[in-house]
């Protein structure tokens, strides 16, 4: 894409989602030329992720253009909501048309649900590997996945790696790596627990506990 063009790329938020799935990409595309980002929701009423934090949607389904990269989130709070018929309607109408559909952690699940990851393999979370497979979906462990034109990061933080991933596909891997090197994205984490191969079972099960306490809310809510 050169930059004459201009680059529809359309970020779907929910409340009960988490916030990083979004910001992270978010952050790497608003480095790039000649994009405009979508912040969709149903409304225009503010939305509150799973961290509290409140964002402000810019674009709703109804007003939504039509988009060149269609992209969703997870969330502690997504099994309250991914059944949602409006939700999944306008990722299906999305998804016919856009170049690129893609999600981050557990947003794959939404894409799964509205039939855009039939014969695809995609990338998720570690928490929801086995609810995808259930899905019919083939089940990548990759950090991002890309499987023609379905692109699919895993869990919250590979969000970034994800936006560096359509920004490199989108306008060549100069400018995607001088994104990283402004966002000096170089991880070096204290801990060697990022993954359930690495973290062990015992750790896996408490992060488990710990995930399921933090959903009941929104599951109550929803019923």
């Amino acid at each position: 894409m050169t930059d004459s063009q201009q680059c529809m790329i359309g970020l779907v938020f929910y409340p009960g989602m988490t916030s990083l799935d979004i910001v992270g990409p978010q952050q790497v595309f608003s480095g790039l030329p000649g994009v405009q980002i979508h912040r969709i929701w149903k409304t225009l009423d503010p939305v509150k992720t799973d961290d509290g934090m409140m964002v402000l949607p810019d674009t709703t389904f109804e007003n939504c253009p039509r988009l060149d990269v269609i992209c969703i989130g997870g969330g502690i709070g997504q099994p309250a909501i991914e059944d949602d018929p409006e939700i999944l309607a306008f990722l299906r109408t999305q998804g016919s048309t856009a170049k690129f559909i893609t999600s981050v952690c557990g947003g794959s699940i939404f894409l799964a649900k509205a039939g855009l990851l039939n014969g695809y393999r995609a990338a998720t979370h570690w928490g929801v590997r086995e609810r995808l497979a259930a899905l019919g979906v083939e089940v990548s462990t990759k950090r991002v996945e890309i499987d023609r034109n379905r692109i699919t990061g895993g869990g919250v933080t590979a969000g970034i790696d994800f936006g560096l991933t359509i920004a490199s596909i989108l306008y060549g891997e100069e400018i995607a790596k001088m994104i990283q090197l402004l966002l000096e994205y170089n991880p070096a984490p204290p801990f060697d627990t990022g993954s359930p191969e690495k973290a062990g079972a015992e750790l896996v099960a408490k992060a488990l506990e710990i995930w399921q306490v933090m959903a009941s809310p929104y599951l109550v809510a929803a019923n």
